[in-house]
């Protein structure tokens, strides 16, 4: 049996009431202030717009955020295990120490022992917490745009190599790049069919996924890749803009989207895209009409292959194209998502059609 996430409405209600049953069941993340906190901390609640939320501290570690230090999350999860407790508290009090096995042992840890039970209790060892929290501090120290020593220094390199090294595996760009280049924003979009991952910039959407598609890190190394930009955990508003408009989509409320779409792919891909932006919600079209619309109609292959490249799903609507047969073929989100689709936009048009009657009487 699965146990569904509740909503994030459910979750900031949980937040606002204090609700400790949510404690250790998921976090609040705070865009505004980059800390993230248990749902009982005494704090002042942050608004609805200002929060994500995360199902582990790992998640929060990884997306940038820094523990509470109020309601001390970490701490307070370590409670029940004293050698967790110990080292948490050690980390606390220097978070921006570069931590080794050689510590834990000086400690009177033994390191396999350490590693089995943070792994356990958080999904990573303690030596990569933290490493999260110390590559945390200089990505907020580079954002707020201080030179790239500072950052290296706030993060406990004593090594320029090695820094870049992890802030380029971290966000995709070196420390440089983070500078003089853009950065792009990914944040998570709650849909009824799973979380799907938005990627933008002030003025466009860039990529638009489900979170468990099976082709997503290629996609955003590519999009690193051709954009020469970075990609960090954040928002604009275009997310916002995305947001509405799916919730608008999902709800029933209407089926077109305004937001403006980065221009990536071939010339030949971007007409590809074109066309299948124009199939109406609650139709289909095979490859090979797709192809004659295009007046190619050699080119079904290629067709299908653009389809396939699309990484903005949903608002350019590769779910609409199927196989000669009618089958669904590939589905780059699933099948059963691909299904769930095309049957919600035939309920929508279906409504649709039937209020267009009513007002003709």
């Amino acid at each position: 049996m699965l146990t569904l996430r509740p909503s994030d409405d459910t979750l900031y209600q949980a937040l606002l009431d204090r609700d400790a049953a949510y404690d250790g069941f998921a976090y609040v993340c705070v865009t505004s202030t980059r800390i993230f906190c248990r749902f009982t901390c005494a704090a002042r609640k942050p608004r609805r717009e200002n929060c994500r939320f995360e199902t582990s501290i790992a998640d929060c570690l990884t997306a940038g955020y820094r523990p509470c230090k109020r309601c001390t999350p970490m701490l307070r999860y370590g409670d029940g295990d004293p050698t967790i407790a110990t080292l948490l508290a050690a980390l606390d009090a220097e978070p921006d120490r570069r931590w080794s096995e050689q510590h834990l042992i000086a400690l009177g840890h033994d390191p396999s022992t350490v590693r089995r039970a943070f792994k356990r209790r958080f999904g990573m060892s303690f030596l990569e917490l933290a490493r999260q929290r110390r590559l945390s501090q200089a990505v907020n120290t580079l954002n707020a745009g201080a030179p790239v020593i500072a950052a290296q220094l706030d993060a406990g390199f004593e090594s320029g190599s090695g820094f870049r090294h992890a802030i380029t595996q971290r966000l995709g760009a070196a420390p440089r790049q983070l500078k003089d280049q853009r950065l792009l924003k990914a944040d998570w979009i709650e849909t009824p069919i799973g979380p799907m991952l938005a990627v933008v910039c002030d003025h466009a959407l860039h990529l638009l996924e489900f979170a468990d598609r099976p082709a997503l890190p290629t996609e955003l190394k590519r999009l690193q890749e051709r954009g020469r930009c970075g990609i960090i955990m954040g928002r604009t508003g275009v997310t916002d803009t995305v947001e509405a408009e799916l919730a608008a989509y999902f709800a029933g409320h209407a089926s077109d989207f305004t937001v403006r779409i980065g221009g990536h792919g071939t010339p030949f891909e971007r007409e590809v895209w074109q066309a299948l932006s124009q199939i109406p919600a609650g139709q289909r079209r095979s490859y090979s009409a797709v192809a004659r619309d295009l007046d190619r109609q050699s080119a079904v292959r290629a067709v299908a292959r653009a389809n396939g490249a699309n990484q903005i799903a949903i608002l350019i609507p590769c779910h609409r194209v199927m196989g000669a047969d009618g089958s669904l073929t590939g589905y780059g989100g699933g099948l059963w998502r691909k299904e769930w689709l095309l049957r919600h936009e035939q309920r929508f048009q279906q409504a649709s059609s039937t209020a267009e009657v009513h007002q003709l009487r």
